[in-house]
């Protein structure tokens, strides 16, 4: 078993718990092909896949290609192909072999497709064709090329894209050298070198860098948008022994690991090399994606290459996407498709009783017809099959793509839509769901990048009660002149407490800056004689720079020093402590001694906690308490500052405390947290900071009126919740008034409703609810809430009695605990109970069950959320985005719309029904795999409810006019069969059918769908609420196609029938009785009717308009008159048998009485009706909106619900897991001088230039992996250096001499404590020293474990075959698990052995010697000083 190093300890026991808890017979689950918008066995393929590649079977040694190349997999039957994929990608649907198939294939998906192949094959029989094949064969010919190209267009995109990616340059191990190659090139077991802002090709073990302690800082702007830094950090034995390209060249070293998989957050493997094996866990691993910064030079393994690397296994696959009109249709082609089998049927069943009936009394005939008459019947019946088939028009669906097409053209040609800093406009690159933008319901955002700048600003301050805001109408002269390290970009100024500073009179205002100077875990360099600040957050990074233009610079920092200019004055800091942020203490302090001499504590940290700290309230505190709620109001992230004196005597047995802390093998951070908890009291408050998370342009606005809209907008982001929620409520999404629903009232509710609904009868109730609810949830809790039931009541379970340390908690925290997850837990096992026990479900179909639990807890958990006003998800991957997007298009059948702007959302994006892509600072996935892209996300407000509205609208009319005018014209051929012995004669002309959906009745159509507008852009925008008819398919749905069936219908029966009635009893050259003549007035008639119909309800008249109704009129007469002419008739007399018949007709002036008759009789009384219902209708619109809007609920209160008030929100602004504190301390992070494995930097040539469209690459994202309450300190960076640092020699190298005894920095031993401590103890107690503990005091009875005793340490003791050096014991690892085991060294007599390294260290630092070696124990002492560590 491998064992979790680096401060990962989850994956050996969640490997253990896969291995020892497989499921039995009775749990298998069987797998449903389920569409895309099913998540029903969503967690069964997951469980499998993580069941499956949890197994330790890749292996993968450097420099050996013909050792990789032997792993084989099964692909079919007795085909196998290489396991280890290259690193090639294809994103593209189609090649130049699958393009005409694949694309046949899916265009042959729609059912009208599918109809119109069927009738053109029909025509194409002689004995039952009635139309010529070629008036549907050329349409659709038409039809399939224009979708092809526009998917061909799409996907040609997308090869581009991919070449530039697999074109991107990198330098591989080749031979002795690295060599600039390809990215397609790479191979697993590859050794490449990558330089600073490289990005990482693929998923690398990294080996060595250029960096102290080969540490490596990565960029994730790319996925999540955080501009901070995070580390990663080379295993020991590599840093130390891989330090020469020669040594790289040679190195053959083995990694074994689990197979690919998607969990980003996690890995686990080890190194096997020279016949000892070493942990890896992810924080030795560089992602595909990720981009290199702050590190000259890095070396690394690939391991997963190509669609094998994580980011790739994350990117989820390309659906087809089709709106809800487009499903509307293909349903309404199989309606009308077996409509018309039922009239054709019972018309062949008329012509067989009718040409039976003419055969009886005309006997002389039956030498004309050689078939029966059921064979004639069978014929007829196909005849009309082929008749009838205009009743679905191919031309309908043809303009359907141009109106697709010229409506996202207006898309691109907004100019209010158009982005000028960066030159970008609204682009759409999908033309097939235009219509759908017209009918979203719930918007999925991501936050960093989209909803905000990630631009923190220094906004305001408070100093001893007296806020400081920025001036409105500042000075043109630069008020920072005097400081030449003031950074011009910090545009805070203010004049009155500019003066304060320089005046240097107030103690308050000088230590207030001095905090921010002194108390951060910063890094600071010189670049072109400017100083460039690293922060872990980009809080910390705008809280120095405020402090730097105020005059207290902070220049450079050591191990245990920290250097300011102070107006001027350069001063040295002696730092004797850092007590570094986490996500519980919500504060940081620094414990320093003045140049006097004196010690002070300077502490920095969230509102309430520093308040609760404080060793009075006056004046001052109540003035800065209000002006925290002022800046909360404001949505500001706020920030209190403090300090207090510390006496020398009080310090020095405080540090002794903390020394006896600090090597303790069992709570030791528990007894640290106290320790600090006892530091950081009698606080004195200096004043508060305000920093704003400034949001886009126009966001609060766009929001706003998308919510008027009913548009409900859930934001999902990868950021912690603090800071989320902070973004909630800037955003207006949030309110004071609302109550947030956090995890224990989640599952509070939801136990009610399992209560109420127990499935063993009564009605089934809804979930409580309380007037504006919002929800805000973590992935974490997401994942235990939708566990499968196969695997989360037992793991949940078992982690209650793992690491209790974690479970530590300060006094008054509230936290969702480990029991809470139990109740969690046993709440969904019961339900699967009920399920069996109610007799619902008989007890043998287990797994049936568990899907129908599950169905029922997913449709819960997702009514629960859509019935709240805002629901805020934070910490989530990118895969339980895509599943919070499934799950409300699974259980609430709407629209939904996700929106983003990193290679984070791309899964997200891909899921929805509309993707939206952000194009801005970040890297191009979202864009590439978007169907719209916007600049800012307040044009998402225009593309809604303009273009998508007006796309909606238009689509809907134009589909209604021409169904309508399809029905209209042709439902006479019906009518006709009567009069005709259903014979399946056309009634019309030939080439009046050919043209009348091409020419006479296509433009008036084509301008409805084009430039048809019921109010203009700028009265939708006012009118938000307009949007809700889209939401509700009030424009098209089946009652709307009834009516246009209806109507259709009632036209035709007027033009037929009203012609048929006066034509009788006349005769003569000028009567209607003759065939022709009838045809001709009918035709007219409804192609008159149809004109005066599009004329009633087109409400936006334009020139063009008016053009098309005349062209339209010109196209009859013109065409009319030319295929009625003489030339043609004598030429093609059965091609053109109607010879001046419209010429004849309409030279009558009666019969343009006839035709104005039936067209008015077809107008009129619609008209007539449509006023009367309009006067009639009760103005419902806006109140109905309103209800839906500012709707009250009224049920009854959930008892189980208590929140506090929220009048001041705690919005602590720094990272979520701890900073680099310890880092700094060991001087792990700080660089050396140069020359240090300066022989490693051999080749900086800079590589060939990348296309300038190169698109950036997509990258991890940080996921912290737990069970519910539980917090991992997974290697996402911001950690802290015990969970970082492997055991090492090089934390106990550090002895600073300049300091007497009694003041060697506290951190420093503490560190050295810790790396004796994480040698000697097994995997998962080192695991447990390195993590905070959560549990309140009045809840460890319950956690608490064995203390253990040195003699019953598990430690492995492995005998080297080279003798043993005096003093030295050399240290083993047998196998995965143990880790480096030995007896802790006694306080004397324990010697430290270096090692000669090729290239020698700096004066300033030394390098430290390599971890291959541990002091020995000196006899009998080591016992007796351990059981005095012991508490």
């Amino acid at each position: 078993m491998i064992r979790a190093g680096m401060g990962d300890p989850t994956g050996r026991r969640e490997a253990q718990r896969r291995r020892q808890n497989k499921p039995g017979p009775s749990e298998k689950y069987e797998l449903r092909a389920d569409g895309p918008t099913s998540m029903g066995s969503l967690a069964y393929r997951e469980d499998l896949e993580e069941e499956k590649n949890s197994e330790f079977t890749w292996e993968v040694q450097a420099n050996n290609q013909a050792y990789n190349s032997q792993f084989k997999e099964k692909v079919f039957l007795c085909w196998q192909r290489k396991k280890y994929k290259k690193n090639i990608i294809h994103t593209a649907k189609y090649n130049v072999f699958s393009f005409l198939p694949l694309n046949l294939y899916e265009q042959f998906r729609r059912f009208s497709n599918l109809y119109f192949l069927l009738i053109i094959l029909l025509q194409s029989i002689p004995e039952i064709s009635t139309l010529p094949s070629f008036t549907l064969l050329v349409p659709l010919i038409c039809l399939l090329t224009i979708r092809a190209i526009r998917d061909l267009v799409d996907d040609i995109g997308r090869h581009k894209s991919d070449k530039i990616v697999n074109n991107r340059p990198c330098q591989i191990l080749t031979g002795k050298s690295f060599l600039w190659r390809k990215w397609k090139n790479i191979r697993v077991g590859d050794l490449v070198c990558l330089h600073k802002d490289s990005i990482v090709p693929a998923d690398l073990v990294l080996l060595a860098s250029t960096e102290p302690s080969s540490l490596c800082y990565v960029e994730t702007a790319d996925i999540d948008g955080e501009t901070n830094l995070k580390f990663r950090q080379a295993p020991m034995i590599t840093h130390h022994e891989l330090t020469s390209i020669r040594k790289i060249a040679s190195f053959q070293g083995k990694v074994v690991c689990e197979e690919p998989n998607s969990r980003m957050h996690h890995f686990v493997g080890c190194l096997e090399w020279k016949g000892k094996k070493y942990p890896l866990d992810i924080g030795n691993i560089l992602l595909r994606g990720c981009k290199v910064r702050n590190t000259d030079t890095c070396y690394g393994l690939v391991i997963y290459a190509g669609f094998d690397t994580k980011i790739m296994k994350n990117c989820g696959k390309i659906h087809l996407k089709r709106t809800k009109i487009d499903h509307l249709m293909n349903r309404l082609v199989i309606l009308i498709f077996v409509s018309m089998v039922v009239v054709s049927m019972a018309l062949a069943f008329g012509f067989w009783h009718k040409v039976k009936e003419f055969k009886g009394h005309h006997y002389y005939v039956s030498a004309m017809h050689p078939h029966s008459v059921a064979v004639e019947a069978f014929f007829i019946f196909w005849g009309y099959l082929i008749l009838l088939s205009v009743l679905v028009p191919m031309a309908m669906f043809v303009m359907a793509e141009f109106i697709y097409l010229g409506n996202s053209v207006y898309i691109n040609w907004d100019q209010h839509m158009y982005y000028e800093p960066q030159d970008l406009p609204a682009k759409a690159r999908s033309t097939s769901l235009n219509d759908l933008l017209g009918q979203v319901e719930y918007i999925f955002s991501d936050k960093t990048g989209t909803l905000t700048q990630n631009i923190m600003t220094f906004k305001k301050c408070c100093i001893n009660g007296v806020v400081y805001g920025p001036e409105e109408t500042p000075g043109k002269e630069n008020p920072f002149l005097w400081n030449k390290f003031a950074d011009g970009k910090l545009l805070f100024c203010n004049t009155q407490l500019l003066q304060a500073v320089r005046a240097n009179q107030d103690w308050r205002v000088r230590e207030f800056w001095r905090v921010l100077a002194i108390c951060h875990t910063v890094m600071v360099q010189e670049m072109n004689n400017q100083l460039v600040y690293q922060a872990a957050s980009p809080d910390e990074e705008a809280l120095v720079t405020a402090a730097r233009n105020f005059g207290y610079v902070f220049l450079a920092r050591t191990q245990d020093s920290i250097t300011l200019m102070e107006l001027g004055e350069e001063c040295v800091y002696q730092v004797l402590a850092m007590m570094d942020f986490n996500s519980i203490r919500k504060r940081m302090s620094v414990l320093v001694r003045k140049p006097e001499g004196s010690i002070y504590l300077y502490t920095k940290g969230a509102d309430t906690v520093i308040y609760e700290r404080l060793k009075k309230k006056g004046e001052t505190e109540w003035a800065t308490e209000e002006a925290l709620a002022s800046f909360a109001t404001e949505t500001l992230r706020t920030l209190c500052l403090a300090c207090k004196e510390v006496e020398e005597d009080v310090y020095k047995e405080w540090r002794q405390r903390h020394q006896e802390a600090s090597i303790l093998l069992q709570n030791r951070t528990q007894a640290l947290h106290e320790l600090y908890e006892e530091m950081e009291q009698s606080l004195q408050l200096l004043g508060a900071t305000a920093i704003e998370d400034r949001l886009q342009d126009g966001v609060l606005e766009t929001i706003k009126c998308l919510k008027q809209g009913n548009i409900k907008v859930w934001v999902l982001t990868g950021d912690k919740q603090e800071t989320a929620v902070n973004v909630g409520f800037a955003c207006e999404l949030l309110s004071e008034n609302m109550i947030i629903l956090e995890e224990k009232e989640i599952v509070r509710i939801l136990e009610v409703y399992w209560e109420n609904n127990n499935l063993q009868g009564g009605k089934k109730k809804e979930l409580p609810l309380q007037f504006k609810m919002a929800l805000v949830i973590n992935g974490e809790f997401l994942d235990q809430l939708l566990l499968s039931l196969r695997k989360e009541p037992r793991a949940l379970v078992q982690n209650v009695n793992v690491d209790p340390l974690e479970s530590w908690q300060e006094p008054g925290e509230e936290r969702v605990d480990f029991l809470q997850a139990r109740r969690l837990s046993l709440m969904w096992r019961t339900l699967g109970i009920q399920l069996r026990s109610s007799g619902l479900i008989p007890q043998h179909e287990d797994s049936k069950t568990l899907r129908i639990a599950e169905k029922q807890r997913e449709r819960a958990f997702v009514e629960l959320a859509s019935r709240c006003q805002a629901v805020i998800c934070c910490r989530v991957t990118p895969k339980q985005k895509a599943l919070i997007v499934t799950l409300v298009k699974k259980y609430q059948n709407v629209v939904t719309l996700a929106i983003g702007d990193g290679a984070n959302d791309v899964n997200m994006i891909k899921t929805a029904d509309i993707g939206v892509g952000v194009a801005g600072q970040e890297g191009m996935q979202a864009v590439q795999n978007s169907d719209y892209v916007l600049a800012q996300f307040c044009f998402l407000r225009r593309l809604l409810l303009v273009h998508g509205r007006w796309s909606y609208m238009r689509v809907c009319k134009f589909l209604r006019c021409f169904l309508y005018k399809t029905l209209a014209s042709m439902m006479v051929q019906i009518w006709f069969s009567f009069y005709n012995g259903f014979t399946a004669q056309p009634l019309y002309e030939g080439w009046f059918l050919a043209l009348f959906n091409l020419l006479y009745s296509t433009l008036l159509v084509l301008y409805i769908g084009l430039f048809e507008q019921d109010v203009s852009a700028e009265r939708s925008l006012e009118l938000p609420e307009l949007y809700i008819a889209g939401q509700k398919d009030e424009l098209f749905n089946y009652w709307v196609v009834l009516q246009a069936f209806a109507h259709g219908t009632a036209t035709s029966l007027v033009n037929f029938f009203m012609t048929l009635w006066i034509s009788q009893d006349s005769a003569g050259p000028v009567s209607l009785s003759d065939y022709q003549s009838f045809a001709v007035v009918v035709a007219l008639s409804s192609l008159l009717s149809i004109t005066m119909e599009i004329i009633l309800i087109t409400k936006y008249w334009t020139v063009l308009f008016l053009l098309a109704i005349f062209l339209s009129l010109c196209f009859y007469v013109v065409m009319t008159s030319l295929t009625q002419s003489l030339w043609l008739f004598k030429h093609f007399p059965k091609t053109f048998p109607f010879l001046y018949a419209d010429l004849n007709v309409l030279s009558q002036p009666h019969i343009m009485l006839v035709i104005l008759l039936n067209v008015s009789l077809n107008t009129l009384p619609v008209l007539a009706f449509r006023v009367i219902y309009q006067a009639l209708k009760k103005p419902q619109r806006k109140e109905e909106v309103e209800k839906v809007i500012s709707e009250e609920i009224t049920v009854e209160p959930v008892p189980c619900i208590r929140r506090e008030s929220r009048a001041r929100r705690s919005s602590y602004a720094f990272s979520h897991r701890e900073g680099y504190a310890n880092l700094i301390t060991q001087g792990t992070i700080l660089r050396r001088s140069a020359g240090v494995n300066s022989d490693m930097l051999v080749d900086h040539t800079v590589p060939p230039d990348e296309p300038s469209g190169s698109m950036k690459e997509s990258l991890w994202y940080p996921r912290k992996m737990s069970f519910l309450g539980r917090k991992r300190h997974s290697h996402h960076g911001k950690v802290s250096s015990e969970d970082m640092q492997p055991p090492s020699e090089e934390k106990l190298a550090y002895s600073p001499e300049s300091l007497p005894p009694t003041e060697m920095p506290l951190s420093t031993l503490e560190s050295q404590s810790t790396s004796i401590e994480s040698q000697m103890l097994p995997s998962s107690q080192t695991s447990l020293q390195s993590q905070p503990a959560y549990l309140p005091q009045e809840k460890t009875s319950l956690w608490k474990i064995r203390k253990l005793s040195w003699k019953n340490w598990p430690y492995i003791w492995q005998k080297e075959p080279e003798p043993h050096r005096e003093g030295i014991l050399p240290v083993s690892s047998s196998n995965l698990s143990a880790v480096m085991e030995t007896v802790p060294p006694s306080a004397k007599g324990s010697s430290i052995s270096e090692q000669p390294m090729e290239v020698e260290p700096s004066p300033v630092e030394r390098e430290p010697s390599p971890m291959e070696w541990l002091p020995e124990p000196s006899g009998e002492q080591a016992a007796p000083d351990l059981a005095e560590q012991l508490p």
